[in-house]
């Protein structure tokens, strides 16, 4: 058997699943803990916590995919205060942090991608999409692409990613070197339906399975390590913006009134802020807000991420 039909073939998968089902039930496991821990926070924390794990997604894949874009870069740009850095690189990470946000129909491929919108900044470069399938040669693949994922419903969700990211690789969707595009699709696929997730994060982790390669039961035993590794290390830095608020809160102990722990607040909610968000987020003046931060800043408890711009942003030191 060829590895491309075995690959397009659910059976070896379904093999696979079942060989491996205590891995799969850690993974599974793991990625519960983590959607409980993000729906037992606040409502404003939950959803900072969502975008630090989005950052760092999009930071991992671009990085699979020969792309040195870091988390605070990717901030910068998403908030404005432009980062000096490739803008292929930019326009692909402003694509994916919104695709991992939810928006974008996985049903239709095109829209997706943002085929239609080629010159738009949330679309992938029109360089790359010169490589790609065009019109109905793309239209077709799809379809064929769509009615092959259905085809492995028998298989748990969570198994369901490294046969998704083949089955995208043999329909060429993407051009090729293109790690993102299928990787994002993917995540988001693994996570329909969850109540606290968007996609299933992997982290650094990643890597090895968006360029994994070999037969079904090394993807999946390569898919599953990762998705657990990626489920912990997630969780892990939820927890850890927790700690960080309590210890701001006790080395602020000393300052008369509340701003502090309004901007504490803010901090742990938004994986990045300028002074003005803050001003606006804390209802505090303008000058309290920079103060505010500048004394956290000199206590160790956040980190500017962008020098001495005109536009600058901080970020919790943790």
């Amino acid at each position: 058997m060829c590895p491309s039909y075995s690959l397009a073939n659910s059976q070896p998968w379904l093999a696979a699943q079942s060989a491996q089902a205590s891995a799969l039930a850690d993974a599974a496991r793991d990625l519960g803990r983590l959607e409980a821990t993000l729906l037992a926070l606040p409502a404003a924390e939950a959803a900072g916590a969502r975008e630090r794990l989005v950052h760092l997604e999009v930071e991992a894949m671009l990085r699979a995919q020969g792309l040195m874009l870091g988390r605070d870069e990717i901030g910068r740009e998403l908030m404005e205060a432009r980062a000096a850095s490739d803008p292929e690189a930019l326009r692909l990470a402003r694509w994916a942090v919104r695709r991992l946000e939810g928006q974008g129909p996985l049903a239709d491929l095109p829209a997706f991608l943002g085929l239609h919108r080629r010159a738009a900044s949330d679309g992938p470069s029109a360089t790359s999409m010169d490589l790609r399938l065009q019109g109905r040669e793309f239209d077709g693949a799809a379809v064929e692409f769509l009615a092959a994922v259905d085809a492995f419903a028998a298989l748990h969700p969570l198994a369901r990613g490294p046969a998704a990211l083949a089955l995208w690789r043999m329909a060429e969707l993407s051009p090729p070197g293109q790690v993102t595009e299928p990787a994002v699709w993917s995540a988001r696929h693994m996570a329909a339906g969850a109540e606290g997730l968007r996609f299933v994060p992997f982290g650094r982790h990643g890597r090895r399975v968006w360029t994994g390669y070999g037969p079904p039961v090394d993807r999946l035993a390569t898919h599953l390590a990762a998705l657990r590794a990626g489920a912990q290390e997630a969780r892990a830095l939820i927890q850890r913006i927790g700690a960080w608020s309590e210890q701001a809160r006790v080395a602020t102990t000393g300052i008369k009134g509340d701003n502090a722990a309004r901007v504490i607040a803010v901090l742990a909610a938004r994986p990045f802020v300028s002074a003005m968000e803050m001003e606006t987020r804390a209802g505090i003046s303008r000058p309290t807000a920079e103060r505010m931060l500048k004394r956290l800043n000199d206590l160790g408890l956040t980190r500017e991420v962008t020098g001495n711009r005109r536009f600058r942003l901080w970020t919790v030191e943790n």
